[in-house]
Order: structure tokens, then sequence, then C-alpha cells
């Protein structure tokens, strides 16, 4: 709703698009409870917004020199509430325009896909803070300054050709990406897959896939690795939503459809000669569910990937999960080695994840009390629920080990 306005509009005024969609919700909120909910709630408060906007078009002044041609536009067919608003082809391609107005070169590089996520994919400040491992103030600051710069460069809302269409499309890919993975691992909140953001990831990728503009080995590479992360989701927590490790998951479970799909890009992605960090973590991903368990897994394999990951990729998380693999394939005493000469490592001093595999590290090298350690403190640092359930469970179990 908001990229179909913010064409109306111009991205200029943004902020107003994303005003009047909050005030239609808003007001959905206030009515349904008292007159039932429409036969098509997208459709309704599409329509409030839309005369909202219109409210707002022929009150302000700043509107008055091209009021006529967007009363125009907007009022062209106006539909009921309970008719479809726009065709499907137009909310595709606005959607499509958005990403790769957030994402053009104009717009500061660290801000672009928090511009993104935020205006596209309605993410809080809180949930693109804990994506980029930074604080809220750093990205609310972002996210004012892309802004600016919009308005100030004026930054069409198009879909580029080209040349332009190559130096954008690798932010509309880590979009994309940063997305998925909020699903896969909610950064906050009570859940910890947050399965609609995963969907709406996938969704995103299609559309970019399916349109010329983005029908490119990378953005199938990325579409692969998103399905075949995907189609683990039913696996990933138990009947109480706590987290379930790889090796304990059912892996009957797994969406087979979903991984036929995964393959099939993953496939189309082997086109030409580029190599992005998608295909290598499609390629990861792809040996998980190519396994029958978690015994059977190509361990060696998924270490040559992330050894070349890390050569694209250099950032401590990356470094982190290639060092639980080093303790598969080498034993937890190399892997703690790897754990120790990751670049940047301060960066990880408030994750969770980097205590909690020393923790495991510890606890199979027999030293139960230097586990427990770790364990307490990545139980301090877990926000979520079904994490904090596991670490508990782990740290009681290396304690009973202890004594």
């Amino acid at each position: 709703m908001v990229s179909t306005l913010t064409r109306i509009f111009g991205i200029e005024h943004l902020n107003l698009a994303e005003d009047v969609v909050q005030e239609a919700l808003a007001r959905a909120l206030r009515t349904w409870p008292y007159y039932g909910i429409p036969d098509k709630p997208s459709a309704w408060i599409m329509q409030v917004s839309r005369n909202l906007a219109l409210d707002v078009v022929r009150r302000e002044k700043n509107f008055r020199n091209k009021e006529v041609e967007l009363v125009r536009l907007m009022e062209q067919q106006p539909p009921a509430p309970e008719d479809d608003v726009f065709l499907e082809h137009e909310l595709k391609d606005d959607r499509l325009r958005m990403m790769f107005a957030c994402c053009h070169p104009l717009v500061p590089a660290d801000a672009q896909a928090a511009l993104a996520l935020k205006t596209l994919c309605g993410f809080s400040v809180g949930e693109i803070a804990g994506a980029f491992l930074t604080n809220e103030a750093v990205v609310a600051k972002r996210l004012t300054r892309a802004k600016q710069k919009i308005r100030e460069a004026r930054i069409p809302f198009e879909i580029p050709a080209g040349e332009e269409l190559s130096r954008r499309l690798n932010g509309v890919l880590q979009t994309l990406y940063l997305l998925f993975n909020e699903g896969y691992k909610a950064s906050s909140g009570e859940k910890l897959v947050r399965k609609e953001l995963c969907d709406e990831a996938i969704l995103l990728a299609v559309l970019l896939a399916e349109h010329p503009a983005g029908n490119l080995p990378k953005t199938h590479a990325l579409l692969a690795l998103m399905l075949l992360n995907g189609a683990r989701l039913p696996a990933r927590v138990d009947a109480q939503g706590n987290l379930l490790r790889l090796k304990e998951q059912d892996r009957t479970r797994w969406d087979q459809t979903m991984i036929a799909r995964g393959m099939f890009h993953f496939v189309r992605s082997a086109a030409g000669s580029e190599v992005t960090q998608y295909h290598i973590q499609a390629g990861i991903a792809a040996c998980h569910c190519a396994a029958r368990d978690d015994e059977s897994t190509d361990w060696p394999q998924i270490l040559s990937l992330y050894d070349r990951l890390v050569e694209f990729d250099d950032s401590p998380v990356v470094a982190l999960n290639r060092a639980i693999v080093v303790a598969k394939v080498h034993g937890p005493a190399l892997a703690l080695e790897a754990v120790a000469a990751i670049k940047n490592r301060e960066k990880l001093n408030s994750y969770y994840l980097l205590y909690a595999a020393l923790g495991e590290f510890e606890a199979q090298l027999n030293h139960a009390q230097t586990a427990a350690d770790h364990f307490r403190t990545s139980l301090k640092l877990a926000a979520l629920k079904s994490e904090q359930v596991f670490l508990t469970k782990r740290l009681r179990d290396v304690e009973l080990t202890a004594r």
C-alpha cells in the first residue's frame, strides 16, 4: 500500500504515504470491533488510505501545483471498498520499484537495506537494529538520512536498466536476505520463527526473479537459499515453540516441495561464471537438505564451502558459523582456536550465540565449569523465550556434569 501511494505522490512524499496507511490501520482497529471485519480487509484499508491522501492533497499548499493530476490519478475508476483496489501487476511493479528506489546509489549504502526493511517490509527500528547487530539510535539516524537524501536528490520511483540496474540489484538482494533471516531467526518478540517474514521474502524474490530486471543467476541463488532453508522451518521448534538443533529435528517434517523448488533455482543459478555469497550459502543449505540425518551430513564439504564464504563475507558471524562446522570436522579444540582467530570479535560481545557455541565446545572437552560460565553469559544475552529455555536446559546439563 505504501509502495502504491508512493508511486502516485512521488517518493519525496514517502512519509506522507506511510502516515496515511498508518492512520487507515488505526481506523480499522477502532471501527472493525464494532462494525465487523470487511469481506476484503486490505481493500478497505487501501480505500481509506486513498481517501485520506486525497484530503491531504486538497488541504496542503505544497500540492497545489499538481493537485489536478494527483486527484485524476487517484480518482480514476474509484473502487468500492469491497472491490479489488489495484490490479495484481500494479502491486508487483510498485513493490519492485520501491525496492530499487530504496537501493539507489545516492542513498548511503548502510541505509539502503534499513530503509527498504522499514518502508517495504514494515520492520520496526528495533528489528532492523537486531538484523544489523547495532542499536536503535544508529538505525533511526540512518533512516532519517536516507529519506532526506531521497527528497533532496528527487530519486525516481522506477526499475532501472543496464548498468544502473546492476549497481542497485545487490542492495535489493541484501534486503531480501535480511528480511528472510529475521523470519528464520527473529531478533525480538515471543517466537523464534516468524514464518510470515520468510514467506514475504520468498514472494518478493520470486517477483524479482520473474521480472526481466532481476532474472539473473544471483537472484536464483538467493531464492534457492531461502527455499532450502525455509523448507526446514516446520521442524525448527517443538510443539511448545522451543528451539530444536539441526541434529534434533524430525527431517520427515521438512517440506520436500520447497526443497525441490530450491534445487530448481539452485540449478538455474549455475548459469554464467559469477559466484556470489548466495551461491555458496545455497550450496551449504543443499548439503543439509540432501542428508538423511546429522551423522550422514557431508560436514567436510560444508566446511570447504564456509572457507569459500569467508572470502565473500568476513563478518564475525560467518566466522563463528564456520567455527561450529570446524568442531564437527576437526573437533572442539580447533573450533576454540577458530573462535579466538575471528576478526573484529568484539562485535560479537553482545551476541548470545558466541557464548552458546563456546559453551558447547568446552562441554565437548569435558570442561564443565567453563562451559557453564559461557552458558550463563549466553542466557543473560538471549532475547527470546525459546532461546532461554534451550540455554537453561544446557546449563543444567553441564552443571550436573560438573558436580
